[in-house]
């Protein structure tokens, strides 16, 4: 041992490279692997900030177009391939759906490339006219304006999404007998949930016979996207005016409920009423037409309207009577009717006729009384009259603060009936009801979010639908970065160790350190007096301490030796 301490050698390890202090030299003095997992986390975090742009950058997605054909949807595609233009489906396949913020200038930018192709058509048709065409292509050409531009104006109409307008225009010759009307017909696509009033389909029909030269609105038939036939022939007044019959009963019913309402409001609240009223209407029409005839009775004297006399006399042959002889030559003298009754004496012979006869006819036509009754009864009679009133139960609160209800009695109810007779004019003949009860209303339950739970509310899925992708995005990012790149950059930027003779001097200066201190050693005084049990052992600590002060290089090669375990 102290031969050992007597003879050291001191050795100086070879001093290896100092490591570079710029981040570039660090990077590059890196393990192949821990380049390879920093620049692989460094890629992926990079992707992850640009999906994120990218997704708050797109927003909204619109709907450009819907319901196209596959070649017409085709092309459109491939139009906004060639434009860089992000574009996806939509659920069913049926609409072509592009960010929010460009769909009308994509719009008008497909629409000057001529697509899609399968839009209306109208009067623009007419200037692309070639030069030559025959008399068939210019009157084809003058049908698909037209019915462009029909097309163009029903689809202005709400609910309408689609409309194709076909015309049936005959060739007109030069005989008026044998001349053809023309016809159309109209097929509606109506946005889902929507339908036609006969109103609206009777404006249709008219717009397109009001259009069409000569066409005659039976000529119009309306269909729809369901194949139900609108309109066709035989549409007429008749028809509509089932429309106007079902607008007035809706008038005359509303204007009972009003009357009801008002007069029942101030009593009872406006909260605690519910009325219904209904009307039997009768539309019938009939007319009745009848002719009275009055003979002339009484001391009146009747007046003649015209008179006619005939008079006729036919004599007959003669012959001779009387006494035959001279006399019978002689005239005849006119005869006496004798004064006193005597006969007359006896004449001669005379001639007389034989055979004659007279005829005397009168006719009298008097002035007859006659009088027509022409009847028609009026349409929309009110035949009967239904009401019904529901009554809440009255609401008190005695000086204690607590709530009870009441019903109305039967003697109020009764005057509320009174009152409801009076209002709808009650008419027991003509079989009126009116009945008023009452009972309790239940509050309308209040649609409440708190009955789902949380994560089946509607805000909260909206909220996860839209921050999912930003989320998971961000979670990536944040994984990779205090995941890899972190612990990666953290050996990088580490402080590098110091070179092996400063090691050495702190190591010196730390055993000068303990050497030097004045801390009292075991088996000594206060003072650092050996004490005479131990002076040995403290012989042998003074010595090894001397040799530290002399040589400390030794001891810090024999110091490494002891703790490494190789000879140095």
């Amino acid at each position: 041992m102290d031969t050992a301490l007597a003879t050291p050698v001191p050795l100086e390890p070879a001093l290896p490279d100092a490591p570079p202090k710029n981040f570039v030299g660090r990077l590059a003095t890196m393990p192949a692997a821990s380049k390879m997992k920093l620049g692989v986390a460094m890629a992926a975090v990079l992707a992850a900030l640009v999906a994120m742009a990218i997704w708050a950058g797109q927003g909204d997605w619109k709907i450009l177009y819907a319901n196209l054909p596959d070649k017409e949807a085709g092309s459109i595609v491939a139009q906004l391939q060639q434009m860089n233009v992000p574009y996806k489906y939509s659920e069913g396949g049926g609409a072509i759906m592009v960010p929010a913020d460009k769909v009308y200038d994509l719009k008008m930018r497909l629409a000057a490339a001529g697509l899609p192709k399968a839009s209306v058509t109208g009067n623009e048709l007419l200037d692309n006219a070639r030069f030559g065409q025959t008399d068939r292509q210019e009157r084809s050409n003058m049908q698909r304006a037209l019915e462009g531009e029909l097309a163009r104006t029903i689809l202005k109409l709400d609910g309408v999404e689609d409309v194709r307008v076909h015309l049936a225009l005959p060739q007109q010759n030069g005989f008026f007998r044998e001349q053809q009307k023309p016809s159309a017909s109209v097929m509606l696509t109506l946005f889902a949930g929507r339908s036609l009033d006969r109103g609206q389909t009777a404006a249709i029909v008219h717009l397109v016979s009001s259009s069409v030269p000569d066409l005659d609105a039976k000529a119009v038939s309306v269909v729809d996207q369901h194949g139900t036939l609108l309109s066709g022939p035989g549409e007429n007044s008749q028809q509509s005016l089932d429309e106007q019959q079902l607008r007035y009963v809706h008038q005359v019913e509303a204007s009972y409920l009003k009357r009801v309402q008002d007069i029942l409001e101030p009593v009872v609240g406006r909260d605690n009423l519910r009325v219904a009223v209904t009307t039997d209407v009768d539309f019938t029409q009939s007319e009745a037409t009848s002719e009275q005839f009055r003979p002339n009775q009484g001391d009146q004297p009747a007046a003649v309207r015209s008179q006619q006399m005939t008079e006729s006399s036919n004599p007959g042959n003669t012959v001779p009577t009387g006494v035959p002889g001279a006399a019978t030559n002689q005239p005849p003298v006119p005869a006496q009717a004798p004064i006193n009754g005597a006969s007359a004496p006896l004449q001669a012979a005379y001639a007389s006729t034989n055979g004659g006869n007279s005829k005397k006819e009168s006719v009298t036509n008097y002035e007859v009384d006659k009088t027509v009754r022409v009847t028609r009864n009026a349409t929309g009679m009110i035949k009967r009259v239904n009401a019904a009133v529901v009554v809440n139960y009255r609401t008190a609160t005695d000086p204690k603060g607590k709530t009870s209800t009441n019903a109305p009695t039967q003697e109020e109810l009764d005057k509320l009936t009174a009152l409801v007779q009076e209002a709808v004019g009650y008419d027991k003949d003509r079989g009126d009801s009116v009945r008023v009860v009452a009972a309790p209303f239940q509050a309308p339950a209040e649609p409440s979010d708190e009955a789902l739970p949380l994560w089946q509310q509607p805000w909260v899925r909206d909220l996860l639908r839209t921050a999912a992708v930003p989320a998971a995005l961000t979670l990536v990012a944040l994984a990779l970065i205090f995941g890899v790149i972190r612990p990666t950059l953290k050996d990088v930027f580490a402080p590098p160790p110091p070179p092996p003779g400063e090691a050495e001097g702190e190591k010196l200066a730390q055993l000068d350190a303990v050497v030097d201190d004045a801390t009292a050693l075991p088996g000594t005084d206060a003072a650092g007096t050996p004490l005479l049990e131990n002076a040995a052992v403290n012989g042998k600590l003074e010595a090894a301490r001397q040799l530290a002060r002399d040589n400390p290089a030794a001891v810090a090669n024999i110091m490494r030796e002891w703790v490494t375990g190789e000879a140095a």
